[in-house]
């Protein structure tokens, strides 16, 4: 009557126990008594307990930290560095095999070769040209966890070079050097500016000169050019003295507006004012005889 149950229940727990779930991030070996047995892919597993026995391997994205470190660059200073690596095992049987099968602790192992790689890197740098050259460094890191963790079945994403910080005492010096650089292309930049502003107002000025200056050569021309149409219409319109003064009464507008007007000797101006002067002579004498 028990006997059933006693022997349908161990079989249960066997069955229960050999049940075994790989997710989609995951990949699985199987070793049936110490040997390789098969590759689990995502899904339901079933292995026989005590028999089988199944390592589960995440395929994601990783990062470890390669924990910050004294590294002595090579103007013998001490600068802690520190970087993080980020990298994932390959989805494919053979990557898997070799995580497991070829390297002991591939987190372990990442750490310990990216603290000796940065070593040997930052080693053969100033601290001057560490700081300024961290892309080259980022890259030489890369290069060489790649290279190394080929036979794991690894694959190295990227690296960051988290941090390279100097001595407290070497980092205030060069806070200061900064500072006085900076205040001094601050001043270069003060004076280049006022230089251009003075500048700038020189050349205005001497633009507004050059116009005033136009300006009155141009309205000289224009008063000069006037007073010769006047003769011209002098000349042609008029006849004996009223032709005089009709060039008189010209030569009269024009300096009612207390124009100064330089007259060569021998112009037409001279010869107008002689002229009249001829013209009047004559009429006050007549007058007196009689």
């Amino acid at each position: 009557m028990y006997t059933y149950p006693m022997i349908i229940l161990p079989v249960l727990i066997i069955l229960i126990i050999g049940v075994k779930i790989v997710r989609p991030t995951q990949r699985g070996l199987i070793e049936r008594l110490g040997k390789y047995s098969g590759f689990a892919g995502p899904g339901f597993h079933w292995i026989i307990p005590i028999v089988d026995r199944m390592f589960i391997v995440n395929v994601t994205e990783q990062m470890v930290d390669a924990e910050p470190q004294e590294i002595i660059t090579n103007d013998n200073l001490n600068a802690s560095v520190d970087a993080q690596v980020y990298f994932r095992v390959k989805d494919n049987e053979e990557s898997v095999k070799g995580s497991i099968y070829n390297v002991n602790d591939f987190r372990y192992q990442i750490v310990n070769l990216a603290r000796t790689t940065l070593r040997n890197i930052i080693g053969t740098l100033t601290l001057k040209s560490a700081n300024s050259e961290r892309g080259k460094i980022n890259a030489e890191l890369y290069k060489t966890l790649h290279t190394e963790t080929k036979g794991w079945g690894i694959e190295i994403v990227r690296t960051e070079l988290k941090e390279i910080d100097p001595p407290k005492d070497v980092q205030e010096t060069m806070n200061k050097v900064v500072k006085a650089e900076n205040e001094k292309i601050a001043a270069i930049d003060s004076a280049t500016a006022a230089e251009t502003v003075a500048d700038g107002i020189k050349r205005a000025k001497i633009k507004e000169a050059e116009g005033y200056k136009r300006a009155k050569i141009l309205h000289a021309e224009g008063e000069a050019e006037a007073i010769k149409l006047v003769n011209e219409a002098a000349d042609k319109f008029f006849i004996g003295n009223a032709q005089i003064l009709r060039k008189l009464q010209a030569v009269e507008t024009s300096l009612q507006t207390n124009t100064k007007i330089v007259v060569p000797t021998g112009s037409e101006l001279v010869n107008i004012i002689g002229e009249m002067a001829g013209a009047v002579l004559p009429i006050t004498k007549k007058s007196k005889m009689e």
